[in-house]
């Protein structure tokens, strides 16, 4: 079942820029092969130009450590502390997956930098240190997982094809019905979810098996909280739909005005969800679980 929110409607005026936005100058959709659709026009920059490079955003998140926003790249790691100025992290490199697994933990993969001695591709890398080093877990030379989640039943990644791993290091094959654009997990990580281009999937037994969600919105993207069963998704033409049921019901929510390249969701603290997306143009952020929204970042 699929239900409209009374309390968000979808108003582009539910967008907001925050007097301080940084403007990250990056073209943000060169050399990808899974890009969204063409965004709309952005409006002017609301402050000088940041010299920081970016470039095409795979992944979203909010380290529990301070609370600082994550945005994975095809040029690394970038870092937005609360109040702070948005910095590079760690080496230059195509992270074509990304997942926050704990404080200042992270799972990636993709492809190494011309200064990081890493395979080709470089498999499941993890870095324990707030992405400013990385150490290689497995599938060196064999996976780039486009898609990456980690939850309490252990990795599930899609690199062409769906394999799991308790421990990161031994995995399993498993079929899924469509290929998935995101993976993400519930805390404990039985119940997951797919994005595909035939709808969303569920499974409720660590990605071993899969089943469409009846009347679930198309979804692009989706992200699981790090607690509890909110979930959050953005459709294709950059539609908000947030979820409090685990995802089998859903209701729609405020219009971000461009397509999305990634999401996260997280909670706040006293109990509101903290939802970040990636969209075409911008970063955006709600603290009060998607109602509203306020450009953090501009690019």
């Amino acid at each position: 079942m699929t239900t409209r929110s009374q309390t968000a409607p979808v108003p582009g005026s539910r967008v907001r820029r925050r007097a301080s936005a940084v403007v990250l100058p990056a073209a943000l959709l060169v050399g990808c092969t899974a890009a969204p659709p063409e965004p709309e026009p952005g409006a002017a920059p609301s402050s000088a130009p940041a010299a920081l490079a970016a470039g095409h955003v795979h992944g979203v998140g909010v380290d529990p450590a301070d609370g600082a926003l994550l945005v994975a790249t095809h040029d690394g790691l970038l870092r937005l502390p609360a109040g702070g100025d948005p910095a590079p992290v760690g080496p230059v490199m195509d992270l074509m997956g990304f997942t926050v697994a704990g404080p200042g933990h992270f799972l990636a993969s993709g492809h190494p930098g011309p200064d990081v001695d890493l395979p080709e591709p470089m498999g499941l890398i993890e870095s324990t240190d707030g992405g400013r080093t990385w150490s290689p877990v497995s599938r060196q030379g064999e996976s780039d997982f486009h898609a990456l989640t980690a939850g309490g039943a252990g990795v599930l990644g899609y690199d062409g094809t769906l394999v799991r791993s308790s421990d990161g290091s031994t995995w399993e094959q498993l079929p899924i019905p469509a290929e998935p654009h995101t993976l993400t997990a519930s805390p404990d990580g039985q119940p997951a979810l797919a994005t595909t281009a035939r709808g969303l999937l569920r499974s409720t037994d660590a990605g071993r098996t899969w089943s469409a969600v009846d009347g679930a919105p198309l979804l692009q993207v989706v992200d699981w909280a790090d607690a509890g069963t909110d979930v959050a998704g953005v459709d294709p033409s950059g539609v908000l739909w947030t979820s409090s049921d685990g995802g089998s019901t859903w209701h729609e929510g405020p219009g971000l005005g461009s397509a999305p390249q990634a999401v996260t969701l997280a909670g706040t603290g006293d109990g509101v969800s903290r939802i970040v997306v990636a969209t075409a143009t911008a970063l955006v952020e709600s603290v009060d679980g998607g109602r509203t929204f306020d450009v953090v970042a501009e690019w």
